[in-house]
């Protein structure tokens, strides 16, 4: 390699060094600028209102009771036999 060679690498190089510089401060900001607000949210508090009598009392219908449909107590209905 030649002298000028070596020199227009380093000066090609200053230069990219120059404009990766100026263009990463454009494109990234800096700690001042990057501050966001929050917004403030409610307590919570560990107090917890019954559910209205309307509702949920001992009169109430029990969804998790087994609703049986039919007279047949053949567990295995769908074997081809029948009862």
């Amino acid at each position: 390699m030649k002298q000028k060679d070596i020199a227009l690498i380093i000066m090609i190089a200053a230069i990219a060094a120059f404009a990766s510089f100026f263009v990463s401060r454009m494109l990234f900001q800096s700690g001042d600028k990057r501050q966001q607000k929050a917004e403030v949210v409610d307590v919570i508090s560990t107090d917890f209102q019954p559910p209205s009598a309307k509702y949920f009392n001992s009169a109430s219908i029990n969804p998790t009771q087994l609703i049986k449909i039919g007279g047949s107590d053949n567990p295995n209905p769908f074997n081809g036999k029948n009862q």
